[in-house]
């Protein structure tokens, strides 16, 4: 790993993580019905404050993006495997969360499937596929982005829990209280 690797463009660059997991959240996304995917992205009931930092943290992972597309693999070293196995293990646990958020009635809080383990696996798996995209790519730049924008997208996640107590009630806030938000962190 090294702070900020040469930066050219590409065949064999950290693009292919990221392309692949746009392309499994793409396909997700037009496979699924219109209103499981806007229940993903519904915003209704978040502050500014809260929208604010999420878009800073989106503007973050652009960042973190870009390095990513920019950066060759590091295909003879080890932090190759390592980040080639972390996103192939995290794009199968995302699959599974997708698959199990489709699978609940759009009047119940999601809980069932890997949602009985954490409040927020779709967001763990993707950053996972993330973190192992820099870590093939060997870079601690990429890498502090990714933790900036998941830290500010945190704010976002707060936001969500908040929408999903009120409108779901006591038992999502029992859910709260059963679930780690990321496996094994509450």
């Amino acid at each position: 790993m090294e702070w900020m690797p040469a930066l050219r463009i590409g065949w064999l660059n950290g693009w292919l993580a990221v392309a692949l997991l746009g392309l499994t959240e793409g396909l997700a996304f037009m496979l699924l019905p219109k209103e499981v995917v806007a229940r993903l992205f519904d915003r209704s009931g978040w502050s500014k404050t809260q929208a604010a930092f999420t878009v800073l943290g989106k503007m973050c992972a652009l960042g973190c993006l870009i390095l990513l597309v920019l950066t060759p693999l590091k295909t003879g070293a080890p932090v190759f495997w390592l980040g080639a196995m972390l996103v192939a293990a995290a794009l199968a646990g995302l699959v599974k969360a997708i698959a199990d958020f489709a699978g609940t009635p759009l009047d119940e809080p999601v809980t069932r499937g890997i949602y009985a383990l954490s409040r927020h696996p779709q967001v763990v798996f993707s950053s996972l596929v993330l973190l192992g995209a820099c870590i093939a790519v060997g870079s601690w730049l990429s890498t502090g982005l990714l933790l900036l924008a998941r830290a500010l997208a945190h704010l976002g996640i707060l936001a969500e829990e908040e929408v999903c107590a009120n409108r779901y009630g006591e038992p999502y806030r029992a859910y709260m209280k059963r679930i780690p938000r990321y496996f094994l962190f509450f």
